[in-house]
């Protein structure tokens, strides 16, 4: 069945970055589209909400921008100003919408770099070159350049040959603005003799250090070995400094994230006991450190917790503190047995399940400083909380992500 072409007018832009309008069908959601637009949209037929893209701009808006065309960078045709102005809205929705609530929402906190801010990046591997996982599919979009990518990134991807990279089929990486330096991970089937090649090639283009990945449906789940050099290196969050790696878990746009730990921190105060539910490594627990007598980090990864431990102790070895901060390995249910005066949470995207909540509820502390990077997960749950006797303070979306419709949110609720 082919595309329905319509001319549509946009009256807002919704989360996910999909421009709303309406027509005697109801509602339509247009990719590539501005608020004030009048645009010719190439419509899906199918079940449920219908949904398209732009083929013509009929009206333009002021705040439409020339970008680049990245899977990855979804709201680069908007001007930066609006992109803040516009993830504002997507959280002051979600809190009406879902949870059903009147309060004031802070301008979004706008990240340091507005270009070249990720530190992370994964690619297909494929004989003409690196390239992105198209949206629907598993096909490879080629590209010239990333330019949502640090410049130390794209520096080393200008200089691999990608054959020379066989027989994985994707590699990662992580750069360190602090340091400047560049690990990588191969992610292929097999051993890691199998890709000494493939590594040699990586090290002679400025890589640290090269690690092995398993192919998994979960990233990163299968294992992970080192094949050469480095498989850490050291970044600065806010106020402290990391360990990071190809592999592990780690915020992408270090100087943004970092403004958020530090405001969590504020928002926290101070107090006896803190616990960091969802804590990894404790990049948030450290910021919490020198305004409680003990800090707690409870997290499932092992992996995280044994890079947080490691971190700490070097920051106690350089005369820099946070001896009160300890590791436990676990969910929510272990709030049962830990007193706090003070919660932070900083779930996945999946937000709070019941269980989570429950425990959140039953727990002794009397302030919860939530941090989110889904609007309506954490609307859900706020409004949850809120009904449980909880009430809400200050609301700030924070901007890790510029260039697309992803925003973080920190918040607190006391009771």
């Amino acid at each position: 069945m082919s595309d329905a072409l319509l001319t549509l007018e946009i009256e807002k832009l919704v989360a996910g970055g999909l421009g709303l309008a309406r027509d005697e069908g109801g509602v339509v959601l247009v990719r590539g589209a501005l608020p004030g637009e009048r645009v010719t949209a190439a419509i899906r037929q199918g079940k449920g909400v219908r949904q398209g893209t732009v083929r013509d701009i009929l009206r333009r808006s002021p705040e439409r921008v020339d970008g680049p065309e990245l899977p990855t960078a979804d709201l680069a045709f908007a001007s930066y100003p609006a992109q803040l102005e516009f993830k504002r809205a997507f959280v002051e929705e979600a809190l009406s919408r879902i949870a059903k609530l009147r309060a004031p929402v802070a301008e979004t906190v706008p990240s340091p770099q507005e270009w070249h801010y990720r530190n992370t990046a994964q690619y297909l591997v494929t004989p003409g070159g690196l390239g992105y996982r198209e949206r629907r599919g598993h096909d490879a979009r080629l590209f010239e350049g990333d330019p949502l990518v640090m410049e130390e990134i794209a520096a080393i991807v200008a200089k691999l040959d990608p054959e020379r990279l066989d027989p994985a089929g994707e590699i990662a990486f992580r750069a360190s603005r602090l340091t400047g330096e560049v690990v990588a991970a191969l992610i292929g089937s097999g051993e890691p003799r199998d890709y000494l090649r493939a590594s040699d090639h990586l090290l002679d283009a400025g890589v640290v250090g090269v690690s092995l990945a398993q192919p998994a449906g979960k990233r990163f789940s299968a294992g992970v070995r080192l094949i050469a050099g480095e498989s850490e290196i050291q970044e600065k969050f806010g106020d402290v400094q990391v360990s990071i790696s190809a592999t592990g878990f780690a915020q992408v746009n270090p100087a943004a994230a970092g403004l958020a730990y530090q405001r969590a921190a504020r928002l926290a105060g101070t107090g006896d006991h803190a616990v960091d539910l969802y804590g990894g490594a404790g990049a948030i627990a450290r910021h919490l450190s020198p305004h409680f007598r003990r800090v707690t980090v409870l997290d499932t990864s092992a992996e995280a917790l044994t890079r947080g431990r490691q971190d700490v102790a070097h920051s106690v070895a350089a005369g820099l503190g946070q001896k009160n901060i300890t590791f436990r390995q676990g969910d929510a249910s272990r709030l049962h047995d830990i007193g706090a005066d003070v919660l932070v949470v900083d779930p996945p995207r999946a937000g709070l399940d019941e269980a989570a909540r429950e425990a959140v509820q039953d727990s002794t502390a009397d302030r919860l400083v939530y941090v989110s990077c889904d609007p309506a997960t954490w609307a859900r749950d706020v409004g949850e909380l809120v009904r449980q006797g909880w009430k809400l303070g200050e609301v700030t979306p924070h901007d890790f992500y510029p260039q697309t419709s992803h925003v973080e949110i920190v918040s607190v609720l006391e009771r």
